[in-house]
């Protein structure tokens, strides 16, 4: 071997050398070695890039960005743009495998010396917010002072990774809360997606997501109109959007957008969805009641048509159909009729459901016969409760005592949260630190039922019912051998749901003739609480211009509850109390809820100034606080209040109440019984008004009902959260011995 050769065997040696120690991290041999590199072979630009990368991850910034710059002054004039693309492909090198190797720090200083290098190298800038998003380091400023959406938007050609900015777009969506610049980098990022189907595979779950999770239905929107760009008429789109609308507020554009989905409907299927999101439109804005008759008779009469159609119903017949029963008994009191509808819809649900999760549904069913065949030797029943609202909801708010007075034990308890929410909700966390266990859960309905059969949940109970399909499409599973439904709504009618959690009063008793549940009858009441959280009241009589010696009415629901029948009986009791006024509270449009409420006053003679629309109350607790303002509160029908009955009872304001047929016309009648009160409760629709102007007139029997109501705080059941959660244990465990034969 001559003695070049020699001197380049040495070389090639000692670069290997150098780039092992670089590898393993032993920087200060590297750099011994790189330096002698530069003495030997000063013109080789490499060693000059490795000295410096090494340099830097040593910490020494400046003295890298030297020998990067000594570097660069060797090259020729043509070289430049050479030397300069290889310094980068060493660096991106780098970055790349220390973010491999979870050194993201280190990645984030290596690509902003390549951002300082190229400052228009897209891929390297979204690798950067990627890294950044990961160390909770970003800021929403980068965005706009590294220009990237100028880049996406105005640069031709631009040569840059998809899959890296699909990637950067997820990191955005896990973040909570959601970063603002979000929707701006998407609505530059939208025209590089290859078709409209990659669009709607990261954008519909997104607005999900955004719109439940994170409860920022206005964002989930504006994530859907950018969608909407690109495809005009995707019917699954707008009526995600229009209930995201109407979720937000902005219930005319959820009305007129649910109408342009629903008009694009072909299959049956589609039509009743459509038809149901048009009406929950209509009633979640109020006033709109004549559209709202005509959308829920086509409703009714599309069922029909399904149930007549079920031997050749489509193939994705799915539980997201069952919700368009949540708004008919807002509309109407007939359970007999809506029922037997009902109860065969499920059916043919449960059916459907059954056959297109056949593998789960078969191994639960399986399970559940040997548990029947051969029982646990385990003392405590395990007791799964399953829900999207326990959190700050009305079932949140009444739930949350019987988990509190649990048997620990007797029973473990199961907290499932379904669409488990991304914010911060104390009641959530509550929720999460009492329970025996918590699942924080999606909205996958088998991965749901899963955990629960792995959980080996005895009896699992629905606080849903029909509000939420995912639910219904659990329950419908069965994946725990026992199942119930209560508090949540009214039964689904599914029939895998073993009972029904009533009381004497919240059903007639014909209501078994068209259940298909077994209702079970607790003693005393189907719900109970030991109180409520008050705040401070900011609403005063002065506030809203009406005399102290007024007779002040109140009615707070939303819109949904808004009955014109029941709003002219209203109005014929503020007619015949002098000095009385009547305040309206609740969700709903503006606009259309005090035209809805003025036309029917001018018709009954009512001066409009006497009613007063009070805006939203900050919390709950001062909502409860604020209802001390009013001397009587005129409940709704068909569907009367649950949690407002509860809030008005412990704060001891007399209440009348229209006794119907169906459960949700019947809450209010047994709580006053089981307040002790009977004074407000009316049979008929002129029992309605007379006892609303019996109590606007007499202000002793008001204040008789106000001290009965505060004595029952200690003595009547309905404020027993302890004794109601004795008598639901001993129903859980009559239900089990029943179930086992024990």
């Amino acid at each position: 071997m001559n003695f070049q050769s020699s001197c380049l065997s040495e070389i090639l040696n000692c670069q290997e050398q150098a780039f092992e120690y670089f590898l393993q991290g032993q920087y200060t041999k590297a750099t011994s070695l790189y330096e002698q590199l530069i003495n030997t072979e000063p013109e080789v630009s490499s060693h000059y890039w490795y000295f410096g990368l090494v340099l830097l991850l040593q910490g020494e910034e400046a003295e890298a960005q030297m020998t990067w710059l000594l570097g660069m002054e060797k090259a020729q004039p043509d070289e430049v743009e050479l030397w300069t693309l290889e310094l980068i492909q060493i660096l991106q090198t780098e970055a790349t495998r220390q973010e491999t190797l979870g050194n993201y720090s280190i990645g984030w200083a290596i690509r902003q010396h390549i951002r300082e290098i190229n400052y228009n190298d897209i891929n390297n800038l979204l690798n950067i917010i990627l890294i950044s998003l990961k160390l909770e380091g970003f800021t929403d400023n980068e965005l706009s002072d590294w220009g990237i959406n100028e880049i996406l938007k105005n640069e031709q050609n631009i040569n840059f990774d998809f899959q890296l900015l699909l990637k950067l777009l997820q990191e955005f969506l896990e973040a909570a809360p959601l970063h603002p610049v979000f929707l701006d980098l998407l609505d530059s990022s939208l025209p590089y997606f290859p078709e409209n189907q990659s669009r709607l595979d990261i954008l519909l779950p997104a607005s999900m997501k955004i719109g439940h999770s994170l409860k920022q239905p206005h964002i989930a929107a504006d994530i859907l109109e950018l969608y909407l760009q690109f495809d005009v008429q995707n019917r699954e789109v707008l009526l995600c959007l229009a209930a995201f609308y109407q979720n937000s507020g902005k219930y005319l554009k959820g009305i007129e957008t649910a109408k342009f989905g629903c008009s694009l409907a072909e299959k049956l299927t589609d039509k009743i969805y459509g038809n149901f999101v048009v009406l929950r439109g209509l009633l979640s804005a109020g006033g709109y009641w004549e559209e709202v008759i005509n959308t829920c008779k086509n409703i009714e009469k599309l069922l029909i048509l399904l149930i007549e159609k079920q031997d050749s119903a489509p193939e994705d017949l799915n539980f997201r159909l069952i919700t368009s029963f949540f708004c008919i008994p807002h509309i109407k009191d007939e359970p007999v009729i809506v029922r037997r509808i009902f109860n065969k819809v499920s059916h043919i649900l449960e059916v459907s459901t059954q056959l297109h999760f056949s593998k789960y549904f078969e191994r639960y069913k399986q399970q559940n016969i040997k548990l029947k065949e051969f029982p646990k030797s385990t003392n405590k029943l395990r007791i799964g409760y399953l829900s999207h609202c326990l959190r700050r909801h009305s079932v949140g708010w009444l739930a949350r005592w019987l988990i509190q007075h649990h048997a620990q034990e007797k029973f473990e308890t199961y907290v499932y949260f379904i669409n488990y929410k991304l914010i911060d909700d104390p009641l959530q966390d509550w929720y999460e630190n009492q329970a025996s266990f918590a699942r924080r859960l999606g909205m996958n309905s088998w991965e749901i039922a899963e955990q629960i059969h792995r959980d080996k949940i005895d009896i699992l109970v629905d606080l849903d019912s029909v509000t939420l399909d995912i639910t219904c499409e659990v329950m419908a599973l069965k994946p725990a051998p026992l199942q119930l439904t209560w508090l949540g709504w009214d039964a689904s009618g599914i029939p895998s749901i073993d009972y029904f959690i009533a009381d004497p009063y919240v059903l007639p008793d014909s209501a078994q003739n068209y259940y298909t549940e077994k209702i079970w009858r607790l003693p005393h009441t189907y719900i109970a609480v030991d109180g409520f959280e008050i705040g401070v009241p900011n609403l005063r009589r002065t506030d809203l211009e009406i005399p102290n010696d007024a007779v002040v009415y109140l009615s707070a629901q939303r819109g949904y509850k808004r009955h014109p029948e029941t709003t002219r009986w209203q109005m014929k009791i503020i007619k015949e109390v002098p000095n009385s006024y009547f305040l309206i509270k609740g969700d709903a449009e503006e606009e259309a809820i005090k035209e809805f409420f003025y036309t029917i006053a001018a018709a009954e003679g009512v001066e409009c100034d006497r009613l007063r629309f009070l805006p939203l109350d900050l919390t709950e607790a001062i909502h409860r606080a604020n209802l001390a303002i009013a001397d009587i509160v005129l409940d709704t029908y068909p569907y009367n209040g649950a949690t407002t009955t509860l809030e008005t009872l412990w704060m001891g304001i007399p209440l009348v109440t229209r006794v119907g047929e169906q459960f949700a016309a019947r809450n209010s009648y047994t709580m006053m019984m089981n307040a002790g009160i009977i004074e407000g409760i009316a049979w008929t629709d002129e029992e309605y008004i007379e006892w609303g102007v019996r109590l606007g007139k007499d202000e002793a029997l008001r204040q008789q009902v106000a001290l009965k109501l505060k004595a029952s705080r200690q003595t009547a059941p309905l404020w027993n959260g302890k004794q109601f959660t004795r008598e639901m244990e001993n129903a859980y465990e009559q239900m089990w011995q029943r179930y086992t034969g024990t």
